[in-house]
């Protein structure tokens, strides 16, 4: 499968560069490095990365898209990374395309592109390019190998997450033949200021627990309206202060938006993707997310994921 992939990028002189929405570490390195590989590799192509921004990952290459007019499509390849459903596709324009192809390492959800490449094998989907530059010849520089290597880092955890392997380190020594201030990188990724600090204090205090001890916070649309922070950083950054509870196998945090409950479902016992996808989710095995319409749906997913422990 990397050979079509290879074929294709070779084949198209224009290619824009998609990835899911909301986007974190592994979905914004991913697309700017495999931009720096492609234009390493074959520097008279145009590429292109497009998508919605982010606060928490700003300090990121690429975390800031290109403006692409929609005739670009025309007779171009659209790349879609890290996304395992169509209607977590930042920028649906996608569609027009003249040829698609995907790159993902979540669990196969549904067909979207022409040339599909799902692995669940891989840690991050920075993890999956990196492997297929290095098997399909493509030049690397500091630039690509910096934003790949930061997709590998926040994706597993710090090299936490059970998804990591030994190829996962073999990759990532490769990366690091490259200049990476691995200092300065995690310094932006896990230094906080006093006011975060502050927040997953406030976070911790809302924890609770059920008689099946799953762990879960809620945040109302009300107090969110309170909190100085975005969505993500309440929805995707606050999850993780349930995640070192002894006792504890299942987690969810439930954060109430003007477009629906988002929820973000880990575990470190069960494969609770099944129950993200029954509510239109999806992602890994561990670690899912789905936006669900009501807390009173929420509850149900919470009484899907209490049902894993009887």
């Amino acid at each position: 499968m990397f050979k079509q992939a290879l074929q294709l990028i070779k084949k198209y002189d224009q290619i824009v560069i998609h990835r899911h929405s909301n986007p974190d570490g592994d979905a914004i390195g991913s697309q700017y490095g495999l931009q720096q590989l492609i234009l390493n590799t074959f520097p008279d192509k145009k590429v292109y990365i497009v998508g919605d921004g982010t606060k928490r990952y700003a300090f990121m290459d690429g975390a800031q898209t290109d403006v692409v007019p929609d005739e670009i499509y025309k007779n171009a390849l659209a790349i879609i990374l890290d996304t395992s459903v169509k209607s977590m596709i930042s920028d649906d324009r996608y569609l027009n395309a003249a040829a698609t192809l995907r790159f993902d390492h979540h669990i196969f959800c549904e067909k979207i592109a022409d040339i599909d490449i799902v692995d669940t094998s891989y840690e991050s989907c920075c993890g999956l390019i990196t492997d297929f530059a290095l098997q399909s010849g493509l030049k690397f520089n500091d630039a690509a190998a910096k934003s790949l290597f930061t997709g590998m880092v926040t994706d597993s955890g710090r090299f936490r997450y059970d998804s990591t392997n030994s190829r996962t380190f073999a990759l990532a020594s490769e990366l690091n033949k490259y200049n990476i201030d691995t200092n300065a990188l995690y310094a932006e990724l896990y230094a906080d200021d006093f006011e975060m600090l502050k927040l997953r204090a406030k976070y911790t205090l809302k924890i609770q627990i059920t008689d099946k001890n799953v762990a879960y916070i809620i945040t109302t649309k009300d107090e969110l309206n309170t909190v100085n922070a975005d969505e993500f950083t309440i929805s995707r950054g606050m999850v993780g202060v349930m995640s070192d509870i002894k006792g504890i196998h299942s987690w969810v945090n439930f954060t109430e938006t003007e477009r629906g409950v988002l929820c973000e479902l880990r575990s470190k016992k069960y494969n609770i993707n099944p129950i993200a996808t029954k509510y239109g989710g999806g992602g890994h095995a561990k670690a899912s997310g789905a936006t669900i319409d009501s807390l009173e749906t929420a509850m149900q997913m919470l009484e899907d994921l209490n049902a894993l422990e009887n």
